[in-house]
């Protein structure tokens, strides 16, 4: 593309206007290529989410869900997780990689901030960083998932809930509480805002469905009488309550 542009425009140009068109060109160049790489990056949220959920007796549309309402934004048309995002005193930013991700999180260290959250699932590095051998771990987005899913295994089996559980993930504040088990259980009622996808099947009846121990702290989900659906086709609440 380049290569075409400078040919075409070349006879008549200085070498100052040769100069701003080969600039131009590389401009739109690197940003397609970025722009290109959002779906496979926002994957590697989705990807651990679903590895995780499984690995750990989790429905998997609750991990997906925390991923989102953690990093989620408006990226090509869809709400998207990102991995390299850093939350730092209330602020979020989302870095292209993961070593962008990676400095900003060593220099908050260094000014002496040890409270900010990062990666897929915005784990606290003050109360969760002890728990990774090295800080670059938590931002690698399959270490960070199986953290949070036996995080939320453990506090579902304080609840006996998962929206509660997802609610108690964020914080134990009450009204902190509340709003962010809204906001999952928005997710989890609504649109599946991790679209594109095909067409979702139809409904099936809760009780399609028993919950039966698996790990501690955590539920094995098993089909009894119909294929498996997606939380997010379920009646609100079907089981969650």
């Amino acid at each position: 593309m380049l290569l075409l542009v400078v040919r075409k425009w070349r006879r008549g140009l200085g070498n100052a206007g040769l100069l701003v068109c080969i600039l131009a060109a590389v401009s739109v160049a690197g940003h397609t290529q970025a722009r290109s790489a959002i779906p496979e990056t926002a994957a590697r949220c989705h990807a651990a989410a679903r590895t995780a959920a499984e690995r750990h007796a989790i429905p998997e549309d609750v991990m997906q869900a925390i991923t989102l309402v953690e990093t989620g934004r408006r990226l090509e048309g869809a709400h998207r997780p990102w991995p390299w995002t850093l939350n730092v005193a209330g602020q979020g930013y989302w870095f292209d990689t993961r070593a962008e991700a990676l400095d900003y999180a060593r220099t908050t260290l260094a000014r002496g901030q040890r409270s900010f959250d990062l990666g897929c699932f915005q784990l606290n590095y003050r109360w969760h960083g002890e728990r990774f051998e090295r800080l670059d771990a938590m931002l690698d987005p399959a270490a960070s998932a199986d953290y949070a899913a036996r995080f939320l295994a453990e506090l579902y089996a304080e609840t006996g809930n998962w929206l509660d559980a997802a609610g108690k993930y964020h914080s134990r504040t009450p009204k902190f509480f509340r709003r962010y088990r809204a906001r999952v259980a928005a997710l989890l009622e609504g649109a599946d805002l991790t679209a594109p996808a095909p067409q979702r099947p139809a409904p099936v009846a809760a009780t399609a469905l028993s919950a039966i121990p698996a790990t501690p702290g955590g539920i094995a989900l098993t089909t009894l009488a119909a294929p498996r659906a997606s939380l997010l086709t379920l009646a609100p609440g079907a089981l969650l309550q």
